[in-house]
């Protein structure tokens, strides 16, 4: 049985951007099937040349491991809209397409999605972090409680190697394949049946084109597209006029709109990442697809005033370590340490 997260209570305010919201959050068929097919069907295609050009070059396979991970992104954009009931009208359809777009995400779809749940209720709620919302972020306050080894277990934590190296492999390759035993049967079985379909993957490939010749293809593309996936979601959250509150100051637009960037991308990268660089638009509301997104950003102009993170700008980004709650900033260990010593 699917484990259901209350839906925090939206004050006035958020009600009437609500009804603004509401005329995009209409899936359009005809859209969601082209975009499966240019979703899957480049991934696809692009599989079988990197098999080809082992060949050739494994620098070659590289390269093309990388425009394969961009696809792959796609396809987890898909698993992630099914996961909110908008890419079809069809809950059966959602479930059935998320499924098979987490054998080739490698993350198991209603496991995903009860987690995902879990992130949309409570962002920046500081009372209510979790494990399971990487990446874990403290207050100032709390760091300096830390006794040593904990600062440095949280620093190498957020050590960008770690963050945008090794968190996502380990989280791709090998945590998504243990099911947690707190969450629901419903889950667990994703979990089973994701596996159970990519061991048969492996076996099948494995048989026909060599087991080496399939691990050379495929991590690669995995390690690549599991950081990108990650570095989208630590942009998205994790700048420095992000918002953080206390559960009794918490509020859901102010969350969805002052924590949420709007990670303005080249238009080909906004593609390939399935506009989810308008973060703020979805975390206002989960159920407009996004394909959509764009169109509702544009439209409305108090939508806009947000904050806008470049590429350039996102790096600076990677800095910011603690949220200051006297400033209302995410701040680095070196802005701590000047204002310890001020």
């Amino acid at each position: 049985m699917e484990t259901a997260v209350a839906a925090p209570p939206l004050p006035a305010q958020t009600r009437a951007w609500q009804k603004v919201v509401a005329q995009y959050a209409k899936p359009n068929l005809r859209r969601s099937i082209w975009g499966l097919v240019n979703s899957f069907g480049p991934y696809l295609v692009l599989w079988v040349a990197m098999y080809f050009s082992l060949r050739v070059s494994y620098l070659l396979t590289l390269g093309l491991a990388v425009v394969a991970a961009g696809f792959m992104v796609r396809i987890f954009i898909i698993l992630h809209d099914c996961g909110h009931g908008s890419y079809f009208k069809s809950g059966r359809a959602n479930d059935i397409v998320g499924s098979i777009s987490g054998i080739f995400a490698m993350t198991p779809f209603f496991s995903w999605r009860h987690n995902h749940a879990l992130h949309h209720a409570t962002s920046g709620d500081l009372d209510r972090r979790a494990a399971w919302d990487v990446p874990i972020t403290y207050t100032v306050r709390e760091y300096l409680k830390l006794p040593g080894w904990k600062k440095l277990v949280y620093r190498i934590y957020r050590h960008p190697v770690v963050l945008f190296g090794v968190a996502p492999t380990v989280l791709f390759i090998i945590a998504q394949r243990i099911p947690a035993a707190t969450t629901g049967k419903r889950e667990r079985w994703s979990v089973h049946f994701t596996n159970l379909a990519l061991l048969a993957a492996l076996l099948t490939l494995g048989y026909f084109i060599g087991y080496g010749a399939v691990l050379a293809i495929q991590l690669p593309v995995v390690i690549i597209g599991g950081t990108i996936g990650v570095w989208l979601f630590y942009i998205q959250h994790q700048f420095e006029d992000t918002y953080w509150e206390h559960s009794p100051e918490w509020e859901f637009a102010d969350a969805a709109l002052q924590g949420s960037s709007y990670y303005k991308l080249p238009r080909l990268l906004q593609w390939i990442t399935g506009n989810i660089g308008l973060h703020h638009i979805h975390h206002l509301s989960v159920r407009i697809p996004n394909y959509a997104l764009q169109a509702c950003h544009d439209d409305n102009p108090e939508f806009q005033q947000v904050s806008t993170i470049s590429m350039l700008g996102s790096l600076k980004c990677v800095s910011l370590r603690l949220w200051d709650e006297e400033t209302q900033k995410l701040v680095s260990f070196a802005q701590v340490k000047r204002l310890r010593t001020a």
